[in-house]
C-alpha cells in the first residue's frame, strides 16, 4: 500500500498543473482556486495518505467540529462576494527616537571639501539647500555622489 502511495506522489511531481487542477477536484470534489504546483502537489499527497492511511479519527474530528462552532470544517474560507470594508485609518505622527539625531529645527554642520554645508534637522526629514530628503544618508550621497553612510558622513555615528 505504501509503495503505490510513494509511486503515485512521484507520479504527481512530473503532471502538468491543468491535470493537479483535475485530480484535485476529483479527491476533494471541488475544484482548487490556485494553480501553484507545489501546493497542489502537497494536498494531493497529503489526500491519497489520508484515504490510504485513513483520515482523523471521529474524536478528533468532533473535537475539530466543536472548535469550529458547528461551522462546516473547510481547508480555505470560500471567496467573499462582497466588497470588504476597509478599517478605519488612525494617523498618528511619527516621532524619530534615534538619539543619534539632534531634535527638529537644529543644523548639523560640517566642512568638506573646503565648504561648509549645513542640513537641518525637520520633524520628518532633513533640508539640505533647499531640498527635502528622507534621510541623512540621502544627504550624503547628494554631497559625495555615492552611496555613504549620514550618521557616519556628518559625525552623529556614535551619539547615544
Amino acid at each position: 500500500m505504501k509503495l503505490r502511495i510513494e509511486k503515485e506522489v512521484a507520479a504527481l511531481q512530473q503532471m502538468p498543473t491543468g491535470q493537479l487542477c483535475e485530480r484535485y477536484a476529483e479527491l476533494f470534489g471541488e475544484p482548487t482556486r490556485t494553480r501553484n504546483r507545489t501546493y497542489l502537489v502537497r494536498k494531493i499527497a497529503w489526500k491519497l495518505q489520508a484515504l490510504a492511511e485513513g483520515d482523523l479519527s471521529d474524536r478528533a474530528r468532533r473535537r475539530a467540529e466543536e472548535l469550529a462552532r458547528g461551522e462546516e470544517l473547510r481547508v480555505m474560507p470560500p471567496k467573499s462576494t462582497e466588497a470588504a470594508h476597509p478599517a478605519a485609518v488612525v494617523m498618528h505622527e511619527v516621532i524619530s527616537t534615534d538619539p543619534r539625531l539632534p531634535s527638529p529645527g537644529t543644523a548639523i554642520v560640517r566642512e568638506y571639501k573646503g565648504q561648509k554645508l549645513q542640513v537641518l534637522v525637520l520633524a520628518d526629514g532633513f533640508e539640505f539647500e533647499g531640498e527635502r530628503y528622507k534621510s541623512l544618508s540621502a544627504v550624503a550621497k547628494k554631497i559625495t555622489g555615492s552611496h555613504v553612510n549620514g550618521y557616519r558622513f556628518f559625525g552623529l555615528e556614535g551619539k547615544q
